[in-house]
């Protein structure tokens, strides 16, 4: 029997062993009334910034759930899965007040994601607002914008962008749908980006064969971009972003098509399969390496948001390995779309809903806990 098929074999399996757990936590309605929220970035212990799709950002105070809007933000394009997508603080945002934007933009010949930054001094009028970057990814079609952004160690920016709903975009290197971007801080291009220097190829590029990637997460301590990325029936992924890597999609994935037939294409023999997948669907969307101190069995490991699932799914990992799945989706019941980890180790989500909702999580002390807490806690 072929090696490789083993191994796929193998990954098949894997999710199979994923149970509901009981709940480390309790969960607290931070705030609610947010249309349709979709990006969260946590200012500090007080404050903290939402996206809402239809184009409005969101001052939230943490302790008492009061909200105020924030204006001066990029005109997004709301349409189908688009609008005003993702935040993002810079590493420096102490100093420089830059703040990060996605969202699908109205050009010539359709809709695309795009990439801003405006300075946010406090109060509720953000400044001087820049168009860092356009992708080429202008489709027709409402559907796949990608759009999570994260900065790695090094001060680099990576951007998600779906296929836009044409797969062979994945593979096509001309084209930025179906990539994950990497950026420095002022939108420029890296000049160690894995693509630089061809001009048949688009510089931005730092990986493809993505399909519509929702989560994506530094982890400062490993130094590991953790990804996921949604499949078409089946096949959510999760990965770990290497430099010019192929990921696969359309060519190799776990998912079918929604008739429930096969998608029958031949994978590269250099394409990556992930670390993890969900065959059924959870539909995946946020993603957060876990480093704080509230939940410290839970260091290291990864926390999802689940659409389909309507909760949370704690993956646990070893080094770049995920070794088991477990499922809280019954402390839920809705559509989760982000998930933070705040400075005091709290996990903040956000619901996705027209009368969404900022949650927080905070950790189920008992004298048993308690007094093994740190024993327990995997570094």
């Amino acid at each position: 029997m072929a090696k490789g098929f083993v191994f796929r074999l193998v990954l098949l399996l894997l999710p199979l062993v994923s149970l509901q757990a009981a709940e480390p936590f309790t969960v607290h309605n931070v705030s609610g009334g947010l249309n349709q929220p979709w990006g969260l970035a946590l200012v500090d212990q007080q404050w903290a910034l939402v996206t809402e799709k239809p184009g409005n950002l969101v001052l939230v105070n943490l302790a008492t759930g009061d909200k105020q809007r924030i204006y001066g933000v990029p005109i997004a394009k709301q349409v189908g899965q688009g609008g005003l997508l993702d935040i993002k603080l810079a590493p420096d945002f102490q100093q420089s007040r830059w703040v990060y934007f996605s969202y699908s933009k109205s050009v010539k010949g359709g809709v695309t994601t795009a990439l801003a930054r405006a300075r946010w001094k406090g109060g509720l009028q953000l400044s001087e607002l820049e168009e860092l970057l356009v992708t080429n990814a202008v489709r027709r079609s409402t559907r796949h914008f990608g759009s999570r952004l994260a900065f790695d160690h090094r001060g680099y920016l990576y951007m998600t962008i779906g296929d836009r709903g044409h797969r062979k975009l994945a593979q096509d290197l001309s084209r930025h749908a179906g990539k994950v971007l990497r950026l420095n801080a002022d939108g420029s291009v890296p000049k160690d980006n894995p693509f630089v220097g061809r001009k048949d190829v688009m510089a931005e590029i730092y990986t493809y064969g993505h399909r519509n990637p929702q989560g994506l997460a530094f982890d400062p301590v490993s130094q590991r971009m953790w990804l996921h990325e949604h499949g078409p029936r089946g096949g959510d992924e999760v990965n770990i972003l290497k430099a010019g890597a192929n990921y696969g999609w359309p060519l190799q994935t776990f998912g079918r098509e929604y008739s429930g037939l096969a998608i029958k294409n031949a994978a590269p023999e250099d394409t990556v399969m992930p670390k993890w997948h969900w065959t059924p669907s959870i539909a995946p969307s946020g993603l957060a390496v876990y480093r704080g101190d509230a939940f410290p069995q839970w260091r290291g490991d990864l926390l999802v948001g689940a659409l389909l699932g309507l909760g949370m799914v704690h993956l646990e990992t070893t080094q770049e390995q995920v070794d088991e799945e477990q499922r809280f989706f019954e402390a839920f019941g809705q559509r989760i779309r982000t998930i933070e980890v705040g400075k005091g180790g709290e996990i903040y989500l956000l619901t996705d809903s027209s009368d969404g909702q900022l949650l927080r999580l905070d950790p189920v002390v008992t004298a048993r806990s308690s007094s093994f807490r740190e024993s327990i806690g995997r570094q």
